[in-house]
């Protein structure tokens, strides 16, 4: 394994982005039977707060900041990554660069190819 100047911890970043996206994917989305079940929760306390069978719906200002927050989180990935391996000799100063800018560049095709995606929405509206 490269790198190790900062002793690995760039994919906690990553890990921070991936717990993020998480939580907009099931931002108002009904609750699995798998997860009601590992739930200290019994049935009657969903007869009494029926809401708690779904997950927290964040409003979509706040959904916007935590994909916003994504981004921001990857790019930081990133640039630790790459400082990294040019930090521990894994790359050079030309390939640090080169590395850099292409990573990016995957981040941003990929941003791209997500905002031309209809949302869950969209698709029920159509």
């Amino acid at each position: 394994m490269s790198g190790g100047a900062f002793d690995y911890n760039q994919y906690k970043i990553g890990y921070m982005a991936d717990q993020i996206e998480h939580e907009i994917e099931r931002s108002g989305r009904e609750k699995t039977q798998e997860e009601l079940k590992d739930s200290w929760r019994d049935p009657d306390w969903y007869e009494k707060y029926p809401e708690d069978l779904n997950h927290y719906k964040y409003p979509e200002n706040v959904l916007a900041e935590f994909k916003n927050a994504v981004k921001h989180l990857r790019v930081a990935e990133i640039y630790a990554q790459r400082v990294d391996w040019l930090l521990s000799g894994d790359d050079g100063e030309d390939t640090f660069i080169e590395r850099l800018k292409s990573d990016l560049a995957k981040i941003e095709k990929a941003e791209q190819k997500f905002l031309r995606e209809p949302t869950k929405e969209q698709h029920c509206m159509n």
